[in-house]
């Protein structure tokens, strides 16, 4: 049986292609995946996103809990509302999930964690609780929806759908959030267009989706919402990495606070490592279509080397196939490298990722 978010019927009503998604019955478009995306980087548009977990972590040590759970560092954040990305490793230093942390007080934190990975996440954060700091509770939120609307008018659309929110949220800076009435309201995204995450009661989505849709904003699948985050070059857990992969090869680096004196869950793994691969952008030059797991070849001198493309597909904004790609470190960005497709050698070239952000092309 699949798992069902509580727009399951709202999917349905709009003649949603329903697919199953890790479990979940979720939409794949609306009837036309390239204008769900064109519309997302033109206009706005609205992602149901109510399979990923909002956990709520509450207690007195929850600050000092989290930096020992997570690699970067929670210190960062002490105006209300702040947000910081990041990841959960093991000790090994794979990475567990990429989660986003919300700063609500300094008892109470909120995590929101990947569909895929939750059940898995919530069992490790309540292990390392034993262990660390067993006063805590760790409260997954069920009870919970999550709605993306994402693009340049999309603040906009929620302004005009929740009364009293522009005052209130307006002057958010990315990953900051704040709380008006019974939403949470985010200034995040898996697009690389600006809008809003909003958490707010299960029992209610329906009802906001609809004003959403009556307000402009286009009901977008789980193919735009990849093509879209592709273009922003962001990472998809379970494609471009996972437990076998740590940070400093997943082009997250930046992610992890190695410099503190602050230990945390695999920081030991990750100074003794010694980083060989990268994750870069490929952009495709011969004609063709670049998928996750075809292989990259190429030659420095009498060395040859290989890689692997962990998500590929063709980008409608900028109307060639794009790629992330994990290959050896030597490769310098405007190198041309070579990438099998159905037994042939094309062409493509590396690139610095994102592909796109805020509707402008970037490579």
């Amino acid at each position: 049986m699949l798992k069902m978010t509580p727009l399951n019927q709202s999917h349905r009503d709009m003649n949603a292609k329903m697919v199953d998604f890790g479990g979940w019955d979720m939409p794949l478009h609306y009837g036309s995946q390239l204008d769900e995306h064109h519309k997302v980087r033109q206009d706005a548009g609205m992602f149901d996103v109510s399979h990923m977990l909002p956990v709520d972590i509450k207690g007195d040590n929850v600050r000092v809990f989290l930096r020992q759970l997570v690699a970067n560092n929670v210190d960062k954040l002490t105006l209300p509302g702040k947000a910081l990305y990041s990841c959960m490793l093991t000790p090994q230093g794979g990475i567990i999930d990429d989660l986003i942390i919300y700063f609500l007080s300094e008892t109470w934190f909120r995590v929101v964690v990947n569909a895929g990975t939750a059940d898995k996440d919530v069992a490790w954060m309540l292990k390392q609780r034993d262990e660390l700091a067993p006063n805590l509770t760790i409260t997954p939120r069920r009870d919970l929806a999550m709605i993306a609307v994402q693009g340049p008018n999309a603040r906009t659309k929620v302004w005009q759908v929740i009364p009293g929110s522009q005052a209130t949220t307006e002057e958010l800076k990315q990953f900051q959030s704040a709380v008006v009435g019974q939403y949470f309201i985010a200034r995040t995204g898996y697009t690389g267009e600006d809008g809003f995450e909003i958490i707010l009661p299960a029992a209610d989505a329906a009802a906001f989706w609809k004003s959403l849709h009556a307000a402009g904003a286009a009901p977008a699948g789980l193919g735009a919402r990849d093509t879209l985050r592709l273009e922003a070059g962001m990472n998809l857990y379970g494609q471009d990495m996972d437990e076998t992969q740590n940070p400093l090869e997943s082009g997250l680096a930046w992610t992890v606070d190695l410099k503190s004196e602050r230990d945390f869950i695999g920081k030991q793994a990750l100074l003794n490592t010694t980083v060989t691969q990268q994750l870069v952008g490929l952009v495709l030059i011969d004609r063709g279509v670049l998928r996750s797991h075809q292989q990259v070849v190429g030659q420095q001198g009498d060395t040859k080397y290989y890689g692997e493309i962990t998500s590929g597909g063709f980008s409608p904004t900028m109307n060639q196939s794009i790629a992330l790609a994990r290959i050896p470190v030597q490769i310098a960005m405007g190198d041309e490298i070579h990438v099998i497709v159905r037994d042939k050698q094309l062409r493509a070239k590396v690139v610095k990722y994102p592909f796109v952000r805020n509707g402008k092309v970037l490579v």
